[in-house]
């Protein structure tokens, strides 16, 4: 179960439930509370589908492909890094907030379906949730305890967001923009350290030197 913490934490960050609340407000602005609730509900549902099922393909994945573990510790580490520096210097959110406002522009009804896109994919389970769990799923072989660990991690996420979700309104306005700017440079930083520890032990164990 040690793995559940770092897991956690890992997928906190990258998942951004603070940073993604404002999108899902602003994607259902004008509906309904109960077509609101529908798509918190549906989004976090598929959203665990995709990352339960790279959770358990995922190793097939990378067996099939031969990719090694170190080498996709490496890769997960470097695209985590990234992440972390676009929640340091905001570009993630800038980039979700243009992604928000063309899809604003362009929906028919303010009761659309934003479920599955953008809200499952890519905002909860996108490419550095996906990695994550691959990654964790594929330290843990074949421990089911370190397994158990890992999923508890992402469902915990999932139903962070979903209960952020259900009282979005109430949220964004206890944190405001500062708060949740600030927050989310801080999890950047922490994101960027766990990412280059990723990368240092890959490297460590590729060529056979003690943990860093």
């Amino acid at each position: 179960m040690e793995a559940f913490v770092p897991a956690l934490v890992t997928f906190f960050v990258v998942v951004d439930p603070i940073g993604i609340a404002p999108i899902f407000a602003t994607l259902t602005e004008g509906a309904s509370r109960r077509h609101k609730a529908i798509m918190a509900v549906k989004a976090t549902v598929v959203a665990a589908f995709i990352l339960f099922g790279f959770a358990y393909g995922g190793a097939f994945l990378l067996g099939a492909m031969g990719i090694t573990l170190e080498a996709f510790r490496a890769a997960g580490g470097i695209l985590l890094f990234l992440i972390a520096l676009e929640m340091v210097f905001e570009k993630r959110s800038e980039r979700r907030e243009k992604r928000t406002n063309d899809m604003v522009e362009h929906r028919g009804s303010v009761e659309e379906d934003i479920s599955v896109f953008p809200m499952a994919i890519p905002m909860m389970a996108g490419p550095g949730a996906i990695a994550t769990i691959m990654l964790y799923m594929k330290e843990a072989g074949d421990a089911f305890a370190d397994q158990i660990a890992v999923l508890g991690a992402a469902s915990a996420v999932l139903l962070i967001c979903l209960a952020i979700f259900l009282a979005v309104g109430p949220v964004l306005r206890l944190l405001g923009d500062t708060v949740a700017q600030t927050i989310g440079r801080i999890l950047g930083v922490i994101l960027a350290a766990l990412a280059v520890q990723l990368v240092f032990d890959a490297v460590a164990n590729t060529f056979g030197v003690a943990p860093m």
